[in-house]
């Protein structure tokens, strides 16, 4: 069984690097002229586009496969009153990327900020909710990228849980195949347990990533053993690994709150629980407010727990 870890949007061991840096829309609607309103745009995005180039050369220096790519990539890109052709203008460089990203074989996502809500009661929430995915679609498509994830939480829950989880459904039947196609769907701390996750997964046919620390949070007394295998086996028609997110509560059990670093021994007994119940190659992504810093440490960690642990490079586990 083979593991590879990766780590959220900014790498902190390269300072004074962002690939999110934005402008405000206050900001620029005080730009008086529409030339000078375009080239702020236009700024902002090649820096974050030359440190997103920073930070997956960074990557591949340190034997990172896995990474997730920030949202906020192009600033105001989905605002209803800005009006950017970013694809015209960085085509070449969004190609340039896409080469490093296939070259060194990669698995990059993203994950949409939570306004995106595709179960909500309000047409006009689930319309822009479609207009920012449609964005993020876009991105994997502009840098070549066709195993292109989106990781999305269910929603709300108004009208009750059993109602929201089907309106998520029907909500989705409206959306644009090329979004659709790569979603997954991520259990949250609040609402929607594994079990409720996997239920629309079966439905939807959509691949699932199990978010461990969302489960120790919020589970209705449902042990991982008894569901970790079908929550990889939606997985099964996909090119990529299943894929899981970790991270460690900051000062509790089920605090909902990451935690700096991540819990070495917790995470040693999650992957022989994987082991033990499914046997496969996955990936896990590190959420912890550290980043790279985390996984570094991580990897160092489990090292020193167990020196029989093999890594097959930097960050890549066999166990």
């Amino acid at each position: 069984m083979k593991i590879r870890l990766g780590y959220v949007a900014i790498a902190l061991n390269l300072p004074k690097v962002t690939s999110s840096s934005t402008v405000t829309y206050s900001r620029y609607s005080k730009i008086k002229s529409e030339t000078e309103r375009l080239n702020k745009l236009k700024e902002v995005t090649r820096s974050n586009i030359v440190d997103l180039e920073k930070i997956l050369n960074y990557n591949i220096a340190n034997n990172i496969h896995f990474y997730r790519i920030t949202s906020n990539l192009i600033p105001l890109v989905t605002h209803p009153d800005v009006e950017f052709n970013y694809r015209q203008y960085f085509k070449r460089d969004f190609e340039h990327i896409g080469n490093i990203i296939k070259n060194s074989d990669m698995r990059v996502d993203t994950h949409p900020d939570q306004f995106n809500v595709i179960n909500s009661i309000k047409e006009n929430v689930v319309n822009n909710t479609i207009t920012n995915l449609k964005f993020q679609s876009q991105l994997f498509e502009d840098i070549n990228y066709k195993n292109g994830k989106m990781v999305i939480h269910i929603g709300g829950a108004q009208g009750g849980k059993e109602e929201s989880m089907k309106r998520f459904i029907d909500n989705l039947k409206y959306f644009p195949n090329d979004i659709v196609k790569k979603l997954i769907l991520e259990n949250d701390d609040k609402i929607f347990t594994a079990t409720d996750v996997l239920d629309i997964c079966k439905d939807t046919k959509l691949p699932m990533v199990l978010d461990v620390h969302h489960h120790i949070c919020k589970n209705e007394g449902t042990d991982l053993k008894k569901i970790l295998k079908n929550i990889f086996n939606t997985w099964d028609n996909d090119i990529l690994p299943p894929k899981v997110h970790f991270s460690t509560p900051r000062e509790f059990e089920n605090d909902r709150k990451h935690a700096d670093y991540i819990n070495a021994k917790d995470f040693l007994e999650f992957l022989h629980l994987a082991k033990e119940i499914v046997d496969r190659d996955f990936d896990i992504m590190i959420e912890a407010k550290k980043k790279d810093l985390a996984l570094e440490k991580l990897v160092k960690d489990l090292k020193d727990i167990d020196s029989k642990i093999e890594f097959l490079d930097k960050t890549t586990i066999k166990i």
